[in-house]
């Protein structure tokens, strides 16, 4: 009899496979690949852990909008300017068609979101950039978005809080885009001289000029875990100086080690960290 039941046994298949037909009844999205180590997770469990990778504590792109919803109380975020689009000043070829692929690829007008929003009870502006739109690229309407919220916050004395992901300056904008540098400085810098706290909070990637402006003159300085950090590229840098860089050169990791950052904070204690900041700051203000 058993003799019977092993050949059975071994007669049967080892592995279970699944039809066309019931591989296209899976809904799209409903997993998500880790683009670090590649495991496939659910991607609603995914991003109940705030996109941070499960097997290898990669973090994953948030969106804007869910950034926002991470680090502020549950429905006191205000939208500013979300109307607000880019022209096509210099009359680039195709601009106008890639501005409109991607936003009806992100739901967004541009690649920035800004208003205010309370944390624990405390109000405050937000600017947060998002790379899906033309690679966090900052042009015109970046810049002046950021500069309007900016300008609330120091008129209300609120503090502010921007959280960069970007390509650089949008090329299709040209000298109009490397404006946006000097204008958001100033925009910060009247901030900081009405006493205002301004926290920059980089994330992957931030590069070119929107490292070399706003994104590196916080009084506070944060970036999470292995974010890319830098103006030029890798092979560039080597190139110019003709000389091997470290293997964690732009790391987040790499500038707090060389003092170009207070602090790398993992996404999930984003949030407190960002409450006691604030707190502290409100300590100061009412002392003051």
């Amino acid at each position: 009899m058993f003799k019977d039941f092993f050949n059975r046994s071994s007669k049967k298949k080892k592995y279970v496979t699944v039809s066309d037909s019931k591989q296209n009844d899976v809904p799209a999205g409903i997993m998500t690949k880790c683009p670090q180590c590649k495991k496939i997770m659910y991607t609603k469990e995914l991003s109940e852990n705030l996109n941070v990778c499960f097997n290898c504590d990669h973090h994953i792109a948030l969106t804007a909008y869910k950034r926002i919803d991470a680090i502020s109380d549950e429905g006191t975020f205000t939208e500013f300017d979300k109307g607000m689009t880019s022209a096509n000043p210099l009359d680039f070829p195709s601009y106008e068609e890639k501005l409109q692929k991607d936003q009806q690829k992100t739901e967004l007008n541009e690649a920035v979101v800004t208003g205010t929003a309370e944390l624990d009870g405390m109000p405050f502006g937000v600017a947060v950039m998002d790379a899906r739109f033309r690679m966090g690229s900052m042009g015109s309407v970046v810049g002046e978005k950021i500069c309007r919220i900016i300008e609330y916050c120091t008129e209300h004395r609120m503090p502010f809080i921007l959280f960069s992901a970007s390509g650089g300056a949008r090329m299709q904008e040209g000298i109009i885009s490397l404006m946006q540098m000097g204008k958001t400085s100033v925009s910060l810098k009247r901030h900081s001289e009405a006493g205002l706290l301004y926290i920059s909070y980089i994330t992957n990637p931030t590069t070119g000029g929107v490292s070399a402006s706003f994104a590196s003159v916080g009084d506070i300085n944060i970036g999470e875990p292995k974010a890319l950090i830098g103006f030029a590229g890798r092979r560039v840098i080597e190139q110019t100086i003709n000389e091997k860089l470290p293997d964690d050169f732009q790391t987040a990791e790499f500038l707090l080690e060389h003092g170009q950052l207070d602090k790398v904070v993992h996404r999930k204690e984003m949030k407190d960290t960002l409450t006691t900041i604030l707190k502290m700051h409100q300590e100061v203000k009412t002392n003051a």
